[in-house]
């Protein structure tokens, strides 16, 4: 039950995130994904760190098998029609008009088989004056208008992980099962399309739905203020962050934990209103207070109180916590060529099971002979 789509086949033709990352969500959900690559260099991100194997190519490629295929050359490109014709889904992230120029495009491998659901991922869109534009992570967030909601003003920088990649991948993915669902009614495929700029405006709704609804243009501390969102240093060094929302619950536990009874007739913690408008403030008087004791004792004394917080932990910190291992986040396989791979399993459980088999990042072409019948 866990490989829900152990029936799907996915050929994958996607580079560095956005393709892979829609690729890899298929595959944890048990689709039979087959990366196709250039033959010598495959994916561009396997050589971020030098090799043929980094970090950034392992983290949305497990699951997979790879092939290396040149579909501009004529024997590539028939062992590659040999695939499609029995493929369910075809998945590439390429500018607008590469695809076509690899003999790829989606006129062409719907000819070809008429059930297959074509995913095009794009920067900017297949047309419209910035379909040629090149998009990465960053321009794909400040385009959208969610990066401005998180630089600094104070000190600019663009911080925090690759997430406009990932979530393009993410709806990709979505828009891949609603089209496999469809062809249950009607039979065919269709053309799937997203891009990163479409993926993050929509990710950022909250912005635009303020925008449309308050002509408020939020800041970077605008989420922060109103969802009453702190993070404080403790005396080991340690970081921990709290989400007090809107519940007064949250804030007389608060104030018991911190043994600052008086706290709340203070006139910046008169009420929700009052702790907005003087955010800094409430910074202010709580930061020196957990200053004075470690994380570990914050922690467990406000989750005694049920006042919403968490350690800002590492990577480390979260597969050794006692909810990381009850809930078996980590899993782990051997490469027979590269060794032990680790990972974070699958989010999803399916009548209560777990996926926790995980199979390896291919090497290039690892999968030619199984797969093409070919070294």
């Amino acid at each position: 039950m866990t490989k829900i789509l152990e029936n799907v086949t996915v050929l994958e033709m996607g580079t560095f995130i956005t393709g892979p990352a829609a690729g890899m969500l298929l595959a944890d959900l048990g689709a039979n994904v087959i990366k196709i690559e250039q033959p010598g260099s495959g994916d561009p991100f396997r050589s971020f760190k030098g090799g043929l194997y980094s970090p950034h190519f392992q983290t949305y490629n497990r699951n997979k098998r790879s092939v290396t295929l040149n579909t501009k050359q004529p024997e590539d490109l028939a062992a590659f029609e040999e695939l499609i014709s029995s493929a369910d889904v075809f998945i590439q992230n390429f500018r607008p008009g590469v695809a076509q120029r690899l003999n790829v495009g989606p006129e062409r491998l719907r000819a070809l088989n008429d059930r297959l659901v074509y995913c095009s991922i794009s920067g900017f869109g297949s047309d419209g004056p910035d379909q040629k534009r090149p998009a990465f992570d960053s321009v794909a967030q400040a385009s959208s208008g969610f990066l401005r909601l998180l630089v600094n003003p104070e000190h600019p920088r663009v911080v925090g992980p690759a997430i406009g990649d990932a979530v393009s991948g993410f709806y990709a993915a979505l828009g891949i099962l609603a089209a496999l669902t469809e062809r249950t009614n009607t039979g065919k495929g269709c053309l799937v399309e997203t891009s990163m700029f479409e993926a993050m405006c929509h990710f950022n709704l909250d912005d635009f739905t303020h925008y449309f609804s308050a002509d408020q243009v939020m800041g970077p501390y605008s989420r922060p203020h109103v969802s009453q969102s702190y993070v404080f240093e403790c005396c080991d060094g340690g970081w921990i962050a709290l989400h007090m929302s809107s519940p007064p619950k949250f804030w007389d536990n608060l104030a018991i934990a911190v043994e600052q009874p008086g706290m709340l007739n203070r006139p910046e913690f008169k009420d929700r209103f009052a702790r907005i408008e003087h955010y800094d403030d409430v910074v202010s008087f709580l930061a020196p207070i957990f200053r004075k004791r470690p994380r570990a004792y914050w922690t467990d004394r406000l989750t005694d109180l049920e006042v919403p917080n968490s350690a800002l932990n590492t990577p480390q910190d979260v597969i050794d916590s006692p909810q990381g291992k009850h809930l078996q986040l980590l899993v782990e396989t051997s490469h027979p060529e590269m060794g032990t791979f680790r990972t974070i399993r699958p989010p999803l459980s399916f009548d209560g099971q777990r996926r926790l088999d995980v199979l390896a990042p291919p090497t290039l072409g690892e999968h030619n002979k199984e797969i093409l019948k070919r070294d």
